[in-house]
């Protein structure tokens, strides 16, 4: 491990993370629901930021853009698609770009579905992966701006990554999520091990996240879609992945 990751919770669901080089003392946090919870947290570390890393325009993601600017003059990240301006920003990112906080190096990958201009940022050196609204634990954004296909390209694009790789969320929606998952595979040995695990941290007023890539890969049905038995629960049975995790997203979103 070479970065010093702090998370806590920030608005109602929300949640602020903090990337910290010791080596060079640069800090970035990814997105910026609130100042004041972010400033606290910089604080309690003596840490100064120097960049904020962007995932996408929704205002519970860049509303403490403006006063963190202003306090700190850091440098602000974000996605080259910005039809919706996010405020601010001295670089614009895409697929494939890299974006460094002193000496850790992120890998940028477009995430599109939740939004348009959806990306995610990938410390391989630390397994670290911020995807705010695209992956969720047992969970995955509701999709907004763009298209079941496209949320599922995007989620397997997540997939593909090492299984140690943690998972850093924007939000706090995990017990919700697993109630959700349970009415499509309640007999999933790894979901219902999650249950327990997600309801005791919870009731310690502990935050479910990071979860582990590996876990989701297990449990979380919105990356199962191309399991057989995911779409014949579902009476799905020979349709295509997209269109079982269509199926499966319509159903989260009247639950």
């Amino acid at each position: 491990m070479t970065a010093e990751i702090r998370v806590f919770p920030c608005l109602s669901d929300n949640i602020g993370y903090l990337v910290h080089d010791p080596a060079t003392k640069a800090t970035a946090s990814i997105d910026a629901p609130d100042a004041k919870p972010i400033i606290a947290a910089l604080e309690r570390g003596g840490w100064t930021l120097t960049d904020i890393l962007v995932t996408h325009h929704h205002a519970d993601h860049t509303d403490g853009i403006q006063e963190l600017k202003s306090k700190y003059k850091c440098r602000v990240t974000a996605p080259r698609e910005n039809r919706v301006a996010i405020p601010q920003v001295d670089v614009h990112v895409k697929e494939g770009d890299t974006v460094k906080v002193g000496n850790l190096t992120a890998r940028v990958f477009e995430t599109p579905g939740h939004t348009l201009d959806h990306i995610s940022y990938m410390f391989d050196s630390d397994r670290a992966l911020f995807c705010a609204d695209t992956l969720f634990s047992i969970g995955c954004g509701r999709v907004i701006e763009g298209t079941y296909p496209m949320m599922w390209e995007s989620l397997l694009k997540l997939r593909a990554l090492p299984n140690d790789t943690l998972v850093y969320c924007g939000h706090e929606y995990t017990l919700s999520n697993i109630n959700f998952a349970l009415s499509i595979e309640p007999e999933n040995a790894a979901l219902k091990k999650r249950a327990i695990e997600a309801q005791k941290q919870r009731a310690e007023s502990k935050l479910t996240i990071p979860s582990l890539l590996r876990d989701e890969k297990e449990a979380n049905v919105f990356l199962r879609a191309d399991v057989p038995s995911v779409a014949a629960s579902l009476g799905m049975t020979g349709k295509t992945p997209a269109e079982v995790f269509g199926e499966i997203r319509e159903r989260k979103n009247k639950f």
